[in-house]
């Protein structure tokens, strides 16, 4: 993940401060220049003075740019609408936002202001949560065993340097109500269900084997259900600070109807989640020597 340059919203509160913390000591780890934007908590228009955000945004830019000894500037628009944030993520590798929410109708059918900002920048998005004092120790990735997982897991690699990272999959067991609906036998639905697995665990073993992998120790967990459920349950099992999910390029109106991972993660995990969409066209990190294996470890079911 080579990040030179990362965007970082802040509403001007305490959350909003510990925000652009997150994104500063992320820049200082990168060398990546911290760009710092206003907005309201729902990305709905400026609550706040241009005069009044531009004065704050500077004051906390000098003070991030002392702390982290890093290049800081902020940005000009103090409108706060969703539209000028996306415009100038497209200048940016990753944005860092709080973990903010809208109660209103406006959120029910059109999502939550991070998923509309996904929507409409097309960029990873870190929901910063916990207190930036600290770096992330442990990093969970959320797979799906395609080939953008192998992306994910790349990211995950790159974005901390000193994190131990683990890969969780969750086997889909709704087909197996229909199995059982049409007389399928016990006996064929279980050998079924070991067969989903040991292909689950080869192909697991493969996206650990990148030749993008650092040295640090990788783990490997299955779990059965839903995915979105079982890896916010795995994220608390294993205390991970960070959650890795991707996010297909869905309509908000499928969203509202079915519901994404992405959307549902965010919602129930505990963690810092980053969220990265496809196709987002972030750069993988550059080669180094294979990691070791770890082993595949027990996990709880919901």
């Amino acid at each position: 993940m080579h990040i030179q340059s990362i965007l970082a919203i802040t509403d001007l509160s305490a959350r909003g401060h510990r925000t652009v913390r997150r994104a500063a000591a992320i820049a200082a780890e990168h060398g990546a220049l911290l760009k710092l934007m206003y907005a309201p908590t729902a990305f709905t228009g400026a609550t706040e003075t241009g005069a009044h955000a531009t004065r704050h945004l500077a004051g906390l830019a000098v003070e991030m740019a002392e702390d982290f000894g890093i290049l800081v500037k902020k940005v000009d628009d103090t409108s706060g609408h969703l539209e000028a944030i996306a415009q100038e993520a497209r200048w940016s590798d990753l944005l860092v936002v709080g973990d903010v929410r809208a109660p209103c109708t406006l959120a029910l059918f059109h999502g939550q202001p991070v998923e509309r900002l996904l929507r409409a920048a097309r960029k990873p998005v870190l929901v910063a949560r916990l207190d930036a004092a600290t770096r992330y120790r442990r990093i969970l990735v959320a797979v799906d065993l395609t080939d953008e997982s192998r992306h994910l897991v790349e990211l995950a690699w790159a974005f901390d340097s000193a994190a131990e990272v683990e890969l969780f999959h969750a086997l889909n067991t709704m087909h197996e109500g229909k199995l059982r609906y049409a007389d399928v036998s016990d006996y064929a639905i279980k050998s079924l269900r070991h067969a989903c697995a040991r292909h689950a665990r080869e192909r697991m073993l493969s996206l650990s084997d990148s030749s993008t992998a650092r040295r640090n120790r990788v783990v490997s967990a299955i779990g059965q259900g839903d995915p979105a459920r079982q890896a916010a349950v795995q994220q608390q099992y294993s205390k991970a600070e960070l959650l890795v999910v991707g996010k297909h390029g869905r309509s908000a109106i499928i969203d509202f109807v079915f519901g994404s991972v992405a959307q549902r993660v965010l919602k129930w995990s505990a963690s810092d989640v980053l969220v990265v969409p496809r196709g987002s066209g972030m750069a993988s990190p550059v080669k180094a020597e294979p990691v070791a294996h770890g082993v595949l470890t027990p996990v709880l079911k919901q």
